[in-house]
């Protein structure tokens, strides 16, 4: 048994470790929060049975030193106990800008040594004493040192800053034996040393509530740094700061600040033990380059001809403000997507088509153009008429500009990002070629860790969407969309499709540091909003949108066993109950629900807003109280399980007739009553049978939105409807899954009729062909129809539920995850009437195995005969860890 996949605060090897991720730095009136990192490990083991009995951890400043007893500065001794997650750190306090190596040592179930590995984690800057930096800009009457582009150059529909460049020159005796930068920006920002870019991260800090939060990254640039004179420098644009965010239709938009700023430090450690720190000051300078323009939603112009002229910068600020490191997986281009056609249009204008819908910017080669020669980039998801479909971006003009300097150039903007299939280039000299465009994909680089198989083409091809739907918008923040002016964190977009978020990657430092945005957005009254960071939309959050702030600290706690963030989130979750209690006095929420959305982008079918709410009102209480039940918080534990309990009684009473039906009928109606737990136990039968049957009176198709769609094949899968669950996943008639993807799609839509046969285009007003909320289905793809799922207790699938779905038009399918404790899989095939299951199970894991049988006795392992527990769905299995191969009839 063998421990592997170390993290420290569910990171690999940070860099610049603190700020949220150890509870706040104590700058801008932050607490100081706490210094103790968690550690988590998985374990593997080809052995049955393998299980963790006791670890120690150990821990040293130096790797050499975990060895040496004597030079360790933490050791755990062996505690008797199978964690393996999110172990605070008992160590001494940690110190700024230290590396830590750590060791894990587990023993099995026999108290036999299994395996050791070990890891490492760097802290950042803690302390406000820790920065010296000030912040540096551009002096505020000052105007760029070059003229900004005509009018007739601009392919900006309205003035934008001219990018922040920054340098400074430095000099060193020697070459130093360790060296940190540590940087951020009210903007958007790009180091660099000695001429050439520091690091992989892309559109740095990211987006946070930056009135509370500011990001600062960490990079190691040790080997960048010589003897004698360098130089360093960034390039600074407006980015979430002072840009183009959200549809407000003024530009700037200004929502943090006027101006771009910079504020780093470099520090250098010698080989005698002395430091020496540079640090943004007066004695920088800055000016104006290349770029001339850059904008996350407009795109960027840049003039390959100008060189950077620099002046004497301004000091914007000496105080950093309320600086936090990096908690989670930095932006990076994580793939290049190359052409797959390129077709001419006209006399120096080509229309190229990756294949895939993507998020990030084009990759240009250009060969043999003179200088001064204009080239344009214009993107679109689809096409229409054979030419970029441009309505739906509303004011974004995701039009990127090069001007060149002549030879052989490439072009890639920096601080700009578009949602598209298609490129237009126009202006380019000879003839372009696939080999000499590419796309390259862009997103928070959160591990994937989920897969999912079968035996459908057009299923596989609906995971793959939404997995693509996933990569483009978890952007900094999870957004709604990423080609029109918008890209907003929704909340009730990130709520629905968070499960299915957390089967195909590790999302969890993602959400949690977005949680932090989503509490801090809450106003006075304890009302969530909309959106996280508060931006553009500051009214209250609506029905499932605002019950975000409540679900997702809970979905964070059963999947990954994150209670830090449930904790600090439980307050709010408690403030936003108390919110719609004391507005709602009867128990149904019909007041103070903010722009009540209902089921968003429903079809054929209007569910009553009152009936959603209430549901959502029920739901998040039961949450508040199960929350309650884990933090040991006995009060609000019997006072929220008691509301619920009035508030489902109160839902029953106003919405739910004695033959079972819901006020509404619609599927949506059904499945939160159903769901949620919110029909008398004998109307529970009668109630499934309504949804079934508008099912099928429909031919088969859904009516549900954002809402209900997560619901939709689960509820019926759970009430014996696996049949209609499987109808719907193969339908391919409008409004379904299938249909898009039939006319071209790769990625989900936001509304089922983005386009159809009979009315072409929805409203441009609305209309995004990558937006992942209706893909929130993928969690039943792993969850039911290949059957990795988790008992109703357990947390970060300690014990699994493991219940393969055979049906529809599947011969086989299989789902693989990486978990917080290890690797699950579960996967079925059928080949006539005998069903094969092949199951894997993490040491540390139990499992309850339902083989859906028509014959218990007939239920082999490894060819032999295995006893199995008769049940509803054929036969059950109890199994620790381990690989295993049933068989049975079917």
């Amino acid at each position: 048994m063998t421990p592997y996949g170390l993290t420290t605060e569910q990171l690999t090897e940070p860099l610049g470790l603190g700020g949220m991720g150890l509870g706040g730095m104590g700058l801008g009136g932050m607490g100081l929060g706490e210094f103790r990192p968690r550690l988590s490990w998985k374990l593997r083991s080809d052995r049955r049975g393998a299980a963790p009995s006791a670890y120690r951890i150990t821990a040293a400043r130096h790797e050499g030193d975990l060895d040496d007893e004597a030079r360790l500065i933490w050791d755990s001794g062996r505690r008797e106990s199978g964690d393996t997650l999110l172990v605070p750190w008992d160590g001494p306090v940690l110190q700024s800008a230290t590396c830590y190596h750590w060791r894990v040592e587990v023993w099995d179930e026999t108290g036999a040594a299994a395996g050791t590995a070990q890891s490492w984690f760097e802290t950042g800057l803690l302390h406000r004493d820790d920065w010296t930096a000030g912040w540096i800009g551009r002096d505020p009457v000052s105007l760029p040192l070059v003229d900004p582009p005509t009018d007739e150059e601009r392919s900006f529909p309205s003035p934008a800053a001219a990018p922040l460049y920054l340098r400074h020159d430095f000099e060193v005796a020697e070459r130093p034996v360790r060296a940190r930068l540590y940087a951020t920006a009210r903007g958007v920002y790009e180091p660099s040393l000695n001429g050439a870019r520091v690091g992989d991260r892309e559109l740095a800090p990211g987006w946070t509530e930056y009135h509370r939060r500011l990001q600062y990254q960490t990079y190691d640039v040790t080997g960048r740094v010589h003897a004698g004179v360098n130089e360093i420098g960034a390039i600074v644009a407006d980015g979430w700061w002072s840009g183009h965010v959200g549809f407000d239709p003024s530009r700037p938009a200004r929502h943090y600040g006027t101006a771009t700023g910079y504020l780093a430090q470099l520090v250098l450690d010698f080989a005698d033990g002395s430091r020496q720190v540079v640090a943004t000051d007066g004695d920088w300078t800055e000016g104006a380059g290349p770029i001339l323009a850059a904008d996350l939603l407009m795109g960027q112009f840049a003039d390959a001809r100008r060189s950077p002229s620099f002046r004497p910068v301004a000091v914007l600020d000496r105080e950093p403000g309320p600086l936090v490191a990096e908690p989670d997986h930095p932006i990076r281009v994580t793939a290049e997507v190359p052409a797959v056609a390129v077709d001419r249009r006209g006399p120096h204008r080509f229309v190229v088509d990756f294949g895939q819908n993507v998020v990030g910017r084009v990759r240009l080669r250009i060969r043999g153009a003179e200088p001064g020669r204009r080239i344009v980039l214009r993107h679109a998801e689809v096409l229409s008429g054979g030419e970029l479909y441009l309505d739906n971006l509303r004011r974004a003009a995701a039009t990127d500009t090069y001007v060149t300097a002549g030879g052989e150039e490439e072009f890639e903007p920096q601080f700009t990002f578009h949602g598209f299939r298609y490129a237009e280039v126009s202006g380019y000299p000879g003839e372009l070629s696939a080999a000499d465009v590419s796309a390259r994909v862009l997103h928070n680089d959160t591990p994937f860790t989920g897969r999912f198989t079968c035996s459908d083409p057009m299923v596989e091809q609906l995971q793959a969407n939404i997995v693509w739907g996933q990569r483009g918008n978890f952007v900094a923040v999870p957004t709604d969309c990423p080609q029109r002016d918008e890209r907003l964190g929704w909340l009730a977009d990130a709520q629905v499709f968070a499960p299915t978020a957390t089967r195909n990657a590790d999302v969890s430092a993602f959400l949690a540091r977005w949680m932090r945005d989503v509490v801090d957005g809450q106003d006075a009254d304890g009302a969530f909003r909309d959106v996280a960071p508060v931006l553009v939309l500051d009214r209250e959050g609506a029905p499932a949108w605002g019950d975000a702030g409540v679900i997702i600290p809970w979905l964070l706690w059963r999947a990954y066993g994150d209670r830090r963030t449930l904790e600090h989130s439980f307050a709010a979750m408690v403030a936003w109950i108390e919110h719609v209690r004391r507005h709602n006095p009867d128990l149904l929420w019909r007041h103070r629900t903010g722009n009540s959305y209902g089921d968003w982008l429903q079809v054929d079918a209007e569910t009553p807003r009152d009936v959603l709410s209430t549901a959502y009102f029920a739901y998040s209480t039961r949450i508040v109280a199960d929350a309650a039940e884990v933090l040991g918080r006995g009060a609000e534990l019997d006072e929220y399980r008691a509301l619920h309990d009035k508030i489902r009684s109160a839902f029953i009473d106003a919405y739910v007739r004695d033959d079972g039906t819901v006020e509404g009928g619609t599927q949506t109606a059904y499945l939160l009553a159903l769901d949620f737990g919110l029909l008398p136990p004998d109307l529970v039968e009668a109630a499934a049978g309504h949804l079934a049957a508008d099912v099928e009176k429909r031919g088969n198709r859904l009516t549900t939105g954002f809402v209900g769609v997560a619901l939709l094949c689960p509820v019926l899968a759970e009430h014996g409807r696996a049949d209609l669950a499987y109808a719907l996943l193969h339908q391919d008639d409008f409004p379904s899954w299938g249909y898009s993807i039939r006319h071209g799609a790769t990625t989900i839509w936001e509304r089922w009729d983005g386009w159809t046969e009979h009315g072409g285009f929805q409203s441009a007003a609305m209309n995004s062909f990558n937006h992942y909320s209706l893909g929130s289905v993928g969690d039943w793809l792993f969850g039911r129809v290949a059957g990795i799922d988790q008992a109703p207790g357990s947390v970060a699938y300690r014990e699994l539920m493991l219940r393969p779905t055979p049906g529809g038009q599947l011969t086989w399918a299989r789902a693989e995850q990486e978990t917080a404790r290890g690797f699950v899989c579960c996967g079925w095939d059928l080949d006539g009437d005998q069903l094969t299951v092949v199951v894997a199970v993490p040491p540390g894991s139990t499992a309850v195995l339902e083989i859906p049988t028509t014959d218990p006795g007939s239920v082999r392992l490894d060819d032999a005969p295995v006893p199995a527990e008769p049940s509803a769905r054929g036969a059950t299995v109890r199994l620790t860890s381990g690989r295993f191969t049933f068989t049975a009839a079917y």
